[in-house]
């Protein structure tokens, strides 16, 4: 299969063998699709272009392009690397028209030198002639009910995508419990310690904060009738219940949720996962199960650290501000907590971390080809998993309530 510079359509070949060889590489060229990575060097950004670029597939959005710009103020030239470039018509062309429109607004010089002979040539023709002013058509204003169906479609597939990833991780979990899995012991032993040990620090600080915040806004209402004694009992009942479970998993969503999607994130824009999949190894089997059984493991063992830790807070606040003795402050404690109470709470802490490992994981492989994407992944774990506990964490107080937990 021949290209012929300057003309994006291909020669057919003659012989059929060739013809057969051809059109299978076409076909494994457009299971590819177009990739725009971005590399800076000094004050030039060089943008890889990667993959099959065609009408079919879909034409690539320059917003990337946009944000690169804007973060990286020093770039004075940008440069194009096409040596993985595959098959492609004219929406690359419509691209690196858009892309040179970006740069001239912003002074920014252009460098063709490294894209096909025949494009540049297409481009300088394109851009010889001036284009009309009537040759666009206005800009169509959506009514609300075409922009409520485009915003229930948004949501439907990104619950298409949810539940897709929640089930291929299923398939995952299925393996290890043949003993299949293949990731790395090691892998899990570290980020057991990143999720639990070295989060110790954080949980203990709001934790403690919570419990003395409660201790002190129940004993200013139950001052007035005078049961400020009842004080330990709200603060255990409390932290127990939801306030330990709820506090930890919001601390784990901004601390370890984000993390996770920015390592997978990051590893996505590298192309390590496309390696991963090269080697035959399952990426959600090496990554994501690993950091999934990590923080399921130690979120209800931080649960119940963090329990205690907002038990000592109001005990802080009942014997020092309240006067209360520590021996009756201990007792009355004791006597709230309730097994059931007590495991519940520590139920809800391992669903949050399930829900903060899926998320965090998700959003990761998720991430987008640029430095910026990675950002914005990490910020999209948060908001998701923040979102999912407090739905689960409602769920749980109307089936608790059912069964009078």
């Amino acid at each position: 299969m021949a290209e012929i510079p300057g003309d994006p359509t291909l020669i057919e070949p003659q012989d059929s063998d060739l013809a057969a060889e051809a059109a299978a590489q076409e076909a494994a060229a457009v299971a590819e699709e177009s990739t725009v990575l971005f590399e800076r060097e000094e004050d030039t950004l060089v943008i890889r272009l990667t993959g099959t670029w065609s009408l079919d597939l879909g034409l690539p959005s320059t917003s990337e392009l946009e944000r690169e710009l804007e973060i990286t103020p020093r770039a004075r030239r940008v440069a194009f690397n096409t040596s993985e470039l595959g098959p492609w018509d004219s929406a690359l062309a419509a691209f690196l028209a858009r892309a040179g429109e970006l740069c001239r607004a912003r002074g920014v010089e252009t460098d063709r030198s490294g894209l096909p002979p025949g494009l540049s040539r297409l481009l300088d023709l394109a851009e010889a002639v001036p284009e009309k002013k009537d040759a666009h058509a206005g800009a169509v204003r959506r009514s609300w009910l075409e922009r409520i169906g485009a915003v229930s479609i948004g949501y439907g597939q990104a619950a298409s995508e949810f539940l897709a990833f929640v089930g291929e991780t299923s398939f995952a979990f299925a393996n290890l419990m043949r003993g299949k899995a293949r990731f790395q012991r090691s892998e899990l032993a570290l980020t057991i310690q990143q999720c639990g040990v070295e989060a110790l620090g954080i949980v203990s600080l709001i934790s403690f904060m919570v419990g003395a915040i409660l201790a002190f806004m129940g004993a200013v209402q139950l001052e007035q009738f005078g049961a400020t004694m009842y004080v330990a009992n709200l603060v255990a009942i409390a932290m127990v219940r939801d306030m330990g479970a709820m506090m930890t998993a919001i601390i784990m969503a901004g601390r370890t949720g984000a993390a996770f999607a920015a390592q997978l994130g990051t590893m996505k824009v590298t192309q390590e996962i496309d390696a991963l999949q090269t080697m035959g190894i399952p990426p959600l089997e090496f990554l994501v199960l690993p950091r999934i059984i990590a923080l399921v493991l130690m979120m209800p063992l931080l649960c119940a650290y963090s329990d205690v830790v907002g038990m000592l807070g109001g005990a802080a606040v009942g014997t020092g501000m309240l006067h209360l003795s520590p021996i009756t402050y201990y007792h009355s404690t004791i006597q709230s907590i309730t097994l059931a109470g007590l495991f519940g709470g520590l139920l809800k802490a391992a669903t949050y971390g399930l829900l903060i490992a899926v998320s965090g994981c998700l959003r990761g492989f998720q991430c987008g080809g640029s430095s910026s994407a990675v950002g914005d992944a990490a910020t999209a774990a948060v908001v998701t998993s923040i979102v999912l506990v407090v739905v689960a964490c409602g769920l749980y107080a109307v089936i608790f309530n059912i069964l009078g937990i």
